[in-house]
């Protein structure tokens, strides 16, 4: 099968939607499928070998240009290719923090309106090279924010295209007025061109059959996988001192992190600050240093900054070393996930995690077993559920060793690269089905 993969890079950080297509694309293709993941906007940045092509479309230059000059809409290749440097979009990504929200907001209409959008001749240039060069027998797209090429890419190549469902609510309930409206209204209207959806859980298909307003019967669920090379093979620290509690992902309001900042707070009042240790890595950018900055100030008032690690952005085998260094792991995001990859990861390295009750959380546990619920937004509550697992090392190894072992059966790449490739086949046959029946 030849695949062609639209993914989305993040600006020059590490994102688990940029990991997750990477890790697909690469799964695929070991199953013997070719697969061209190709960036959008910036380089895709993952901490494993990057599958992605070296060409750029929809270069995050171009394109905000485009938005901004009518002149800039007619064709320039040379000054285009230029602009499409990798090193130059991931210089210029540095500075979208100061991108002014209604900017944003304008320019995710217009390329929600595809070809009737200011950067139609990004979509043009992108379709063209889909046409005359790759020819495709699939496009999958990686998140519905690109419905708008949806139409061009269908009129064109004549193949089924699908499209995964990987968090884009979240972005797009922070964009103002009027943009907000304006852009769920063309999403709903695009998203009807769109052959199926894949969705990483039962709760977030059944979140975006609403919010897109698509039949149940269009979305496909596949569980999340990752590549398990490397993850677990490290000795256990279930009975080592002092006790570890540990955080990986973007350093941010929206992933909770002031709220494991207080449950530890509160965890230190009762056990003692000699007893535990939270660890703490993952991105931080411009736009939330005064957040992380005021978090580390209240951990000094009390005292806890010996017991108080932050360890930055990690590589892939710094991260495996990181989860492995853990007896607890927590990510008390405040608003409903979709993904949570830094959850599998945790638990591949039979580290038992603690997560809110609500997104997809409920559900990866209750196929791994690898964990405890709390009521969402209680540092309480969070630190009621390390405290348990604290006080029962037998409970704490259970958890480890279950969602360990459910990780390596369930929630490999491989596992959701073979489902995802009965999703694609499905559609190909329907596609194939109806060229037969067509007048």
């Amino acid at each position: 099968m030849k695949i062609a993969y639209i993914a989305a890079g993040a600006g020059g950080m590490y994102c688990g939607s940029c990991i997750h297509d990477n890790a697909l694309a690469a799964a695929l293709q070991k199953l013997g499928h070719e697969v061209a993941l190709i960036p959008t906007y910036t380089p895709l940045r993952t901490d494993e070998e990057n599958v992605t092509r070296a060409e750029i479309f929809y270069g995050g230059i171009n394109v905000y240009l485009e938005q901004k000059f009518s002149w800039f809409r007619r064709s320039h290749p040379l000054l285009e290719r230029m602009l499409n440097s990798r090193a130059l979009l991931n210089w210029a990504a540095s500075f979208s923090a100061s991108t002014d929200a209604r900017d944003l907001g304008a320019l995710t209409v217009s390329v929600l309106q595809g070809e009737e959008g200011r950067q139609q001749k990004e979509l043009a240039h992108l379709v063209a090279w889909l046409r005359d060069s790759y020819q495709p027998d699939l496009v999958q797209l990686t998140n519905s924010m690109f419905v708008g090429f949806v139409r061009e890419l269908k009129r064109e190549l004549h193949v089924p295209v699908l499209c995964a469902m990987q968090g884009e609510d979240i972005f797009l309930e922070d964009l103002p007025e009027p943009y907000k409206s304006q852009a769920l209204q063309l999403l709903r209207e695009r998203a009807q061109d769109v052959d199926g959806f894949i969705a990483t859980s039962h709760y977030y298909a059944a979140f975006m059959t609403e919010y897109l307003a698509v039949p149940a019967e269009k979305i496909h669920v596949v569980k999340l996988g990752i590549n398990l090379n490397g993850h677990g093979q490290s000795a256990s620290r279930n009975g080592a001192t002092p006790f570890v509690i540990g955080y990986l992902a973007r350093i941010c309001p929206e992933k909770g992190f002031h709220l494991l900042v207080e449950a530890f707070h509160l965890l230190t009042q009762k056990l003692g600050r000699n007893v535990i240790r939270l660890k703490v890595a993952g991105y931080l950018g411009k736009r939330d240093q005064k957040y992380f900055e005021a978090q580390v100030k209240r951990i000094e008032a009390w005292g806890l900054q010996e017991a108080f690690e932050y360890h930055g952005e990690v590589d892939r085998q710094q991260k495996i070393n990181f989860l492995s260094s853990l007896q607890v792991f927590s990510v008390p995001t405040l608003y409903k996930e979709s993904k949570g990859l830094s959850i599998l990861e945790a638990q591949a390295n039979g580290v038992p995690v603690v997560q809110p009750r609500h997104g997809l959380f409920p559900e990866v546990l209750a196929a791994t077993q690898g964990g405890l619920l709390f009521e969402p937004e209680s540092a309480q509550a969070l630190a009621n559920g390390i405290l348990e697992l604290y006080h029962d090392p037998s409970l704490r190894a259970k958890l480890g060793q279950q969602g360990q072992a459910a990780i390596r059966r369930e929630f490999s790449d491989v596992k959701m690269a073979e489902a995802t490739l009965e999703v694609y086949r499905r559609h190909l046959q329907e596609s194939t089905a109806s060229a037969i029946l067509a007048p």
